[in-house]
């Protein structure tokens, strides 16, 4: 096992169909990836996908390989389009509730619509998976409410489950 940190790769998807179709600007990624990369992480790539659980899907199996963090943001509400929770269950692994009930609880002190939110996090091989709202400033709240998880997760998922 090893004691290092892993490096601090993530992955940031932006599911809209709008900004998929070209029609509005992306603005909830690009404000992702840069609290990531204020936290340390390394952005090894940016998407955007329509809200359809098949692109979702694809998307995060094939930055699982190119990320330890994937991010998504957009799609987790309760309107018939919002399906990222649904195709995030569907590849990953194994759930981890404790991460999204964080980000729930936490945004509930600031808006009672955080309870709406079905936003989910879960393990695909060594990567977490966390889908984060649409809105910039709910998608860099719910981050901040749970980024200080993310490295021992990732130390975990390496094999190192030594307790200091």
């Amino acid at each position: 096992m090893s004691s290092s940190t892993p490096e601090l790769t993530a992955a940031v998807i932006t599911i809209s169909d709008s900004s998929a179709r070209g029609e509005r600007e992306d603005l909830g990624g690009p404000a992702v990836a840069a609290a990531l990369e204020k936290r340390g992480f390394r952005i090894a790539a940016r998407e955007v996908v329509p809200d359809e659980e098949s692109a979702i899907r694809d998307a995060l199996i094939r930055l699982c390989v190119q990320a330890r963090f994937v991010v998504t943001t957009g799609g987790t509400g309760i309107a018939p389009r919002d399906v990222t929770p649904e195709a995030t269950r569907d590849v990953c692994e194994r759930l981890v509730e404790g991460v999204a009930e964080r980000m729930r609880s936490e945004g509930a002190k600031k808006t009672k619509f955080a309870a709406l939110s079905r936003a989910v996090c879960g393990v695909r091989g060594q990567a977490v998976i966390l889908n984060l709202p649409g809105k910039p400033s709910g998608a860099i709240e719910s981050l901040d409410a749970v980024i200080d998880l993310i490295p021992h997760a990732l130390q975990l998922l390496s094999g190192d489950t030594k307790h200091g």
